[in-house]
């Protein structure tokens, strides 16, 4: 699994467990015959979509620690904030738990609750070292929706 894999897998249960609709959404093409490609998604959509307690429509673009937004993926979520969603792009699921709790959507409330899905088995998936933090420095979020 990629490093935005694992990311993308902690923030959908992340999501889940606390009771969010939000579904992963790939996006690409295959090739089915050695001429024919099959393509899926719309192009610059971001990794995640769902919807916040309140309506509003999230989109969640994952990215890796040095990753960049492609010119459509930030078409693609200027046209989500422009009509008031929720549109992030973050690079762990902390961030995520960081914008919800900012914006009211999340209570303050344990990050890790029950399961089997620990405080460690998180960290280590989030970035393959157990310890949540990149160089020393957890990245900030790195743009916002308006909320309304």
């Amino acid at each position: 699994m990629t490093p935005e894999g694992r990311i993308k897998a902690d923030i959908l249960r992340y999501l889940e467990r606390r009771g969010f609709f939000a579904w992963n959404n790939p996006s690409g093409a295959v090739r089915i015959a050695p001429d024919r490609w099959l393509s899926f998604g719309k192009k610059g959509s971001a990794d995640i979509l769902g919807c916040l307690p309140d309506g509003r429509f999230l989109a969640i673009e994952v990215k890796a620690q040095r990753g960049h937004l492609s010119p459509e993926q930030s078409a693609f979520l200027e046209k989500i904030r422009g009509l008031g969603g929720m549109a992030l792009v973050v690079r762990s699921f902390r961030e995520l738990d960081v914008a919800l709790r900012r914006d009211g959507y999340a209570d303050d409330g344990p990050l890790f609750e029950g399961g089997n899905m620990g405080k460690q088995a998180l960290l280590h998936k989030e970035n393959g070292t157990g310890n949540g933090v990149k160089n020393g420095v957890e990245t900030a979020i790195l743009s916002k929706g308006k909320k309304t």
